[in-house]
Formats: structure tokens, C-alpha cells, sequence
């Protein structure tokens, strides 16, 4: 399978990922593979699982909508929103987060390495109670 075709396979998998998906993992990251975003950088598909697995006790009904795929010899870059409502705020507001992740991937297709670039402070702290406010006026703070 060339990496056009395995990365449009990943996206799809992000895309349909559920609780019981997530032990497919080792379908799609090499045994070592690095997982890195603004809250983890992890070695290791144990740890990997576990990041997702925590995603569906932190959160409502998360999932991934992959809007662009960048392909490039054996990298690729997806580019997503990441919708969700939060478990611990009492909220039935859909949340989004707007993002990418840089994927490289070995000769057998698999990914070694997941690296998420988005924006926390916009993206999640914005957007809580109470530390939204904040971050918002140290927002506009910065800028003037």
C-alpha cells in the first residue's frame, strides 16, 4: 500500500475511532511509536492506548473530522477538528478543536510518530469556565 493510500486509511480510522476501536491502534503505530501533543509526549503503544482510552473518560462523545491530508514520501500531515463537550463542566455545548498532526511513518506503513500541533490556550483553556475569562483578557493583554 503506498503512503497516499495508508495515510487516507489512517484518517478514516481516526475519523470512526470509538472506545472499542482503540485496541486497533497496534493495526496503525509501530510497537515504539512517539505520541506527542501539548499534554503528553509518550514512547510506547501501551502509553499511546492509554491516551486515547483517557480521552473517553475525559470527555462526551469525542470525535475526529479530518479535513485535509498532506502526503509526502513517508510523511503525512492531517489536518482535523476534534469535537467534543466536556464531562466535567455540566455543558451540552459541542466544543471544538482546531488542529493538525505530523505523522511519519516506516516502510511497513506503520506510524512512528504522532505529533499533535494546536493551540491549548485558544483551543481548550478559552473555553472553560472561569479560566476562559482569564485567558482571554491575558489574550488581549499580550497584544496591545
Amino acid at each position: 500500500m503506498n503512503a497516499r493510500d495508508t495515510t487516507a486509511r489512517i484518517a478514516t480510522y481516526f475519523e470512526q475511532l470509538t472506545p472499542e476501536s482503540v485496541q486497533q491502534l497496534s493495526q496503525f503505530y509501530a510497537a515504539d511509536a512517539r505520541f506527542k501533543d501539548p499534554f503528553n509526549d509518550v514512547v510506547g503503544l501501551p502509553e499511546i492506548h492509554r491516551i486515547f482510552r483517557h480521552m473517553y473518560v475525559a470527555l462526551d462523545q469525542p470525535h475526529f473530522v479530518v479535513t485535509h491530508q498532506l502526503v509526502d514520501g513517508d510523511q503525512a500531515f492531517l489536518v482535523w477538528e476534534f469535537r467534543f463537550r466536556f464531562k466535567r463542566f455540566d455543558t451540552q455545548t459541542w466544543q471544538t478543536v482546531r488542529g493538525g498532526s505530523h505523522l511519519q511513518l516506516n516502510a511497513d506503513g506503520l506510524i512512528t510518530l504522532h505529533r499533535d500541533y494546536w493551540d491549548a490556550a485558544e483551543e481548550l483553556y478559552e473555553k472553560l469556565p472561569v479560566l476562559g475569562g482569564f485567558m482571554r483578557w491575558l489574550k488581549k493583554r499580550a497584544n496591545q
